[in-house]
């Protein structure tokens, strides 16, 4: 039979929005419940060197993770590895459905879920997602050892994902609409001066090229923002960098959304449009996306989460 639980304060994600939220929760003894979802830790596990996180001058991203995890166990939140599949807003206490078949109550919620990777939409970069194609260079960087790789993209993932492939592949394209990137000043110095990495300017891509037989990438076409001349790119994987988008599937009907899909929160605050559910990190942040603002965030958000419930108690 499927198990019921109650708790004061839900939070759903477990990236520096989230475990910060359950830290401080749990240090207001509100007993907090934390469903990590697919991804524990979010970005930061899929990023290699952090050098902006206050008091580390370098630290790889999931080592941080599992840090700030350890330090919410600690405070006394419960961490558990389940999915929210479906959650209720219209309820008093508002109901979450859990993957495992958990039904979770909770008096107030904290949305820390982050963002998704975009893709291109291209039919030939799905077919090939998982055989060459991928978004996450940390996690697939390994197979591409002697070979060459392509990133489109030209912010700050797409620089570190083409860094990062450097320690693998013999050589890097990097593949941008524009003339100039929109990476941090240090980030495009290293990129520049990296021998393995050349800069593909003004294009984008059309199709992914590769075989049938067995299923793999073999090239990448690019066409030329204004001439719309066609270059074809060699290469063994393709790394898509173009950003990312909030994880608000959850809650889309529910809660007032703007900029694309992140949930809006009232100015100053982390209160969305319904009372007693706060919104943290990357999923209400259009501006910044830092690790160090998501996790301020949820420092917010848990400070606003224990005044609600002090207002109901």
């Amino acid at each position: 039979m499927a198990e019921t639980r109650h708790t004061r304060v839900l939070i759903i994600g477990s990236g520096p929005a989230g475990y910060t939220a359950a830290v401080y929760a749990a240090r207001a003894m509100l007993n907090p419940i934390l469903v990590q979802g697919i991804q524990p830790g979010g970005q930061l596990t899929i990023t290699t060197e952090v050098e902006n996180w206050p008091g580390d001058t370098h630290v790889q991203g999931p080592d941080l993770m599992v840090r700030m995890e350890e330090h919410a166990k600690a405070m006394g939140a419960e961490v558990i590895s389940d999915y929210i599949s479906s959650l209720d807003l219209s309820v008093r206490p508002f109901v979450a459905m859990a993957d495992s078949g958990t039904m979770f109550t909770a008096d107030a919620v904290i949305l820390a879920t982050g963002a998704q990777a975009r893709w291109l939409g291209l039919p030939s970069e799905e077919k090939f997602k998982g055989f060459g194609v991928s978004a996450c260079a940390t996690c697939d960087g390994f197979f591409y050892r002697g070979k060459e790789v392509v990133v489109i993209g030209g912010g700050n993932t797409a620089v570190e994902e083409a860094l990062f492939l450097t320690n693998f592949a013999t050589k890097v394209t990097l593949i941008h609409r524009r003339d100039s990137l929109r990476a941090e000043k240090i980030m495009q110095d290293r990129l520049f001066r990296h021998p393995k990495i050349e800069v593909l300017w003004n294009h984008g891509v059309d199709e992914v090229v590769g075989d049938e037989t067995p299923l793999g990438v073999t090239a990448v076409r690019a066409r030329h923002v204004e001439t719309g001349a066609i270059t074809e790119v060699p290469c063994a994987g393709f790394f898509v960098a173009i950003g990312h988008a909030p994880a608000s599937e959850l809650v889309k009907d529910q809660l007032e959304l703007h900029n694309g899909g992140y949930v809006k929160v009232q100015p100053g605050t982390t209160q969305t449009s319904v009372p007693g559910v706060f919104a943290a990190g990357d999923l209400t942040d259009h501006v910044y996306r830092q690790a160090i603002t998501s996790a301020g965030m949820g420092c917010m958000a848990a400070l606003d989460a224990e005044r609600f419930l002090a207002g109901i108690a």
